[in-house]
């Protein structure tokens, strides 16, 4: 019979795992709320939908970049306090973007203030986790964390379509204020981790943030600047566009942080992180696949709702019910295969969570034909999801087990900026390559078609060329009723559009699927034998040497 005592433990110990998970759910909320509402927050803001993909993507830009200094500042002044400032922030930037009249006012409360908030809340939720969690039940309370994560992936899709739908959009985020106060006020209940004396590496912080900026930001830009050429009435620095010099530079700057820190840890310096943390083999295994996962998941969760709610015309509710498949499979998986399978191989997990994935899109791509409906996405909603929740039901426990307790807090913030820098790079890649397509197969469609006038091919070459924004029929055709366009031919301009915008979509879920297949070949660096048996590493496995 348990004692006073130990139900007392019991009890608190759920409180700081609901405050925990809370946390944790909070800082995924958003980004699946805003995927599924794009098209009425654009509206509501008088913006574009490349306005909220910029918004998207700066907002897990400022959480990579900031998250492993983050993690440092929680070292120096107690992980508790890190998380209760960091919800002060993140609730300040909630309030802000609830009452947000436009996309600048947008950009600082969700972008930035939420962002920065995450980058102290997220590497603190992990040591907090060690610090109030005796060791053998700190595996099941990291998995409920990470479970809180799936849950806010898959309930933000019908969260913010109903909201969306029934109110506002804005009720999400002053919503998430209220969680915030409500977290603040039993904060106290959790054992902090005492700070350390230990100094901030500004240069390293520096030198991170701008490395990884400059390279999303590059690839954010991509659509409206070009690749390598500039694109008419673009920017160009010494006759290329300027996103091939900013990711050039970003990845030199990022060679110079990685020096910089192994300087300082062969010195006796102290490092914004431990490189040797690096050349951890089932780390990096570890990390690459939480980076490839976020990769491929932002672009789905970017395109797929695309296709529902702009070429479809679905509202924000009926969309959000178009990705329950993928909701209740995530967490079907994420939290079924561990307690089904629990001898399973990590490496096969993962392998068949990619290829699940893979065979989604690859049926996405297939069913973008002008006689689509919103059925077409169900099954591959629901592979995906099985992907998705596959790879969740492994990683964590991967990248955790793979270094002492007393390094968990630097894992949770390598292991956040992965994943926040995968999904930051998704949105924009994939944006950028849809955005890309479109304005080419829609130029390319009105200078073919002989119906289409002189005067409005060359009005499409001049000012199409640099980017068109992905609009559905309504849209496009109030556009040229007020700009007095013929009937006849806005009619041929509304098939040209609607033909491109279904081949942008082809294009953009055929480099999604690209990406999982790249990421197949990295997944050699997953132990095959399960995390935490005891004789893990006594027989080497073959395919480990061969991929060392």
């Amino acid at each position: 019979m348990a004692t006073g005592n130990e139900s007392s433990t019991v009890a608190g110990s759920g409180l700081v795992l609901t405050v925990l998970a809370s946390g944790q759910f909070l800082m995924t909320l958003d980004s699946s709320v805003m995927n599924v509402s794009m098209a009425t927050v654009a509206s509501d803001l008088g913006t574009t939908i490349t306005g909220i993909q910029t918004a998207i993507t700066l907002y897990t830009l400022v959480m990579a970049t900031l998250m492993i200094t983050g993690g440092k500042v929680g070292t120096i002044i107690g992980r508790r306090r890190a998380f209760g400032l960091g919800l002060v922030i993140y609730g300040a930037g909630s309030l802000t973007t609830s009452l947000a009249p436009n996309l600048p006012v947008l950009l600082i409360g969700w972008s930035l203030l939420e962002g920065i908030g995450a980058a102290l809340i997220m590497p603190a939720i992990v040591a907090l986790v060690a610090s109030n969690f005796a060791a053998e039940r700190r595996p099941a309370a990291y998995g409920l964390v990470a479970a809180a994560g799936a849950m806010a992936v898959a309930a933000g899709p019908l969260i913010g379509g109903a909201v969306t739908t029934f109110a506002s959009w804005r009720y999400v985020f002053a919503g998430e204020v209220v969680i915030v106060v409500g977290i603040l006020l039993v904060l106290r209940r959790i054992s902090d981790v005492p700070p350390s004396k230990v100094h901030l590496d500004l240069a390293g912080s520096a030198l991170s943030v701008v490395s990884l900026g400059m390279v999303v930001f590059g690839v954010l830009r991509s659509s409206e600047w070009g690749w390598l050429q500039p694109k008419p009435g673009g920017p160009d620095v010494l006759g290329l566009s300027p996103v091939v010099w900013l990711v050039l530079v970003g990845l030199l700057v990022l060679y110079g942080f990685l020096r910089w820190e192994s300087h300082l840890a062969a010195t006796g310096g102290e490092p914004l992180i431990d490189p040797g943390l690096l050349r951890n083999r089932q780390l990096s295994g570890g990390l690459t696949m939480f980076f490839a996962q976020f990769t491929i998941q932002a672009g789905v969760f970017f395109t797929v709702p695309l296709f529902l709610s702009v070429v479809l015309e679905l509202n924000a509710l009926q969309t959000g019910l178009r990705l329950i498949p993928l909701s209740v499979a995530l967490l079907l998986a994420a939290a079924g295969i561990p307690k089904l399978w629990p001898a399973a191989s990590p490496r096969t997990v993962v392998r068949f969570g990619l290829t699940s994935m893979i065979v989604g899109i690859l049926v996405l791509v297939a069913g973008m034909d002008p006689g689509a409906n919103a059925g077409v996405v169900a099954v591959p909603m629901l592979l995906m999801g099985l992907g998705l929740g596959a790879l969740a039901s492994q990683l964590g426990a991967v990248t955790v087990s793979a270094v002492p307790d007393s390094q968990s807090a630097e894992v949770g913030g390598l292991q956040n900026t992965a994943t926040n820098l995968g999904a930051s790079l998704g949105t924009a890649l994939i944006g950028s390559v849809l955005i890309a397509t479109l304005s080419t197969s829609i130029v390319a469609g009105i200078q073919a078609d002989p119906d289409v006038p002189p005067s409005v091919q060359e009005q499409a070459t001049t000012e199409l060329a640099s980017g068109v924004p992905f609009l559905s029929d309504t849209q496009l055709e109030a556009a040229m009723k007020e700009a007095s366009v013929p009937d006849s031919t806005a009619q041929e301009i509304l098939a040209i559009n609607s033909d491109a915008r279904l081949e942008a979509l082809q294009v953009a879920y055929a480099v999604t699927a690209l990406l999982a297949i790249a990421a197949l070949f990295f997944t050699g660096r997953i132990p095959s034998t399960p995390v935490g048996t005891p004789d893990r590493t006594s027989t080497p496995d073959p395919e480990d040497r061969r991929s060392s």
